[in-house]
């Protein structure tokens, strides 16, 4: 269920039938690295013909630790997410944490996400929904794909139809992460897109360190799998040095490895739509 509302400009490659990349740096961190990270995905996007959404979060809120990295200043973000929009042509995606937050973020961006910790909390959600933007709700790490579908009740019922849900694993044990594809056309049954996140998916949350860990050397095959099982979209976190990442660098893509993993990503949706 590819989107093709008119709402999201820039999907310029609906009709090849292939997924959605929704894709960017887990923060914004600074001009340097946002722009080079939105020029690389755009090129690739242009390339293979994939609907691409820039994903970055203008701040963040769910850290385990005090002095974490959180953001740049709201305003400061947001200004350059609506430069990437603006710049490239495509449409952006970034969260909120609270309902205060959902009609200024929703002046920059083209989408709303809901994190997974808050996808339950019904006065974010409805406060996203009336925004009027499209509304990507995460499905929480504690929850399983068929509970999702009250989350997509109170959108609807806020008044806002257009909705993607996205999976990020489901919890196993304290310190790891486990995928069960059958969320995605579980999913699906509320006849909305969903996403797979594949590295927020390969977490290793609840570190000792209080910074969490990852595997993204499983990345690629977590990837196959959801193109496989018919995931509309696919979620990347990715930067052009995970090592120096601020936010969620040992889950993330390395930039230049991007092309590899979009390129057999389109083999196999292109063998899945032929069935």
């Amino acid at each position: 269920m590819l989107l093709t509302s008119p709402d999201i400009e820039g999907l310029a490659y609906r009709e090849t039938g292939n997924f959605l990349l929704i894709a960017g740096p887990c923060v914004v961190e600074n001009e340097e690295t946002v722009l080079e990270t939105a020029a690389k995905i755009k090129e690739l996007s242009d390339k293979y013909r994939i609907p691409f959404v820039f994903k970055s979060s203008y701040r963040k809120a769910n850290r385990s630790k005090g002095g974490s990295f959180t953001g740049i200043g709201d305003m400061k973000a947001l200004e350059m997410l609506a430069r990437v929009r603006n710049d490239f042509s495509v449409p952006v995606v970034t969260d909120i944490h609270n309902p205060g937050e959902a009609s200024m973020a929703a002046t920059y961006v083209d989408v709303i996400q809901i994190p997974a910790f808050l996808c339950r909390q019904t006065d974010l959600l409805e406060a996203a929904a009336k925004t009027g933007k499209w509304v990507n709700i995460k499905k929480g790490q504690f929850l399983s794909g068929a509970s999702m579908k009250f989350a997509v009740e109170k959108v609807r019922e806020a008044g806002n139809a257009k909705i993607m849900l996205t999976d990020r694993g489901n919890m196993f044990g304290y310190h790891d992460m486990v995928v069960d594809i059958r969320n995605i056309p579980i999913m699906q049954a509320n006849e909305v897109p969903v996403i797979m996140d594949i590295t927020h998916s390969l977490q290793q949350p609840n570190q000792d360190s209080g910074v969490s860990g990852g595997l993204p050397g499983m990345i690629e095959i977590t990837g196959r799998a959801a193109i496989s099982a018919g995931a509309d979209g696919i979620f990347i976190e990715t930067h052009p040095d995970p090592s120096k990442a601020k936010s969620d660098g040992a889950n993330m893509l390395k930039l230049s490895a991007l092309e590899n993993l979009l390129h057999k990503l389109c083999a196999i949706r292109k063998t899945i739509n032929s069935f």
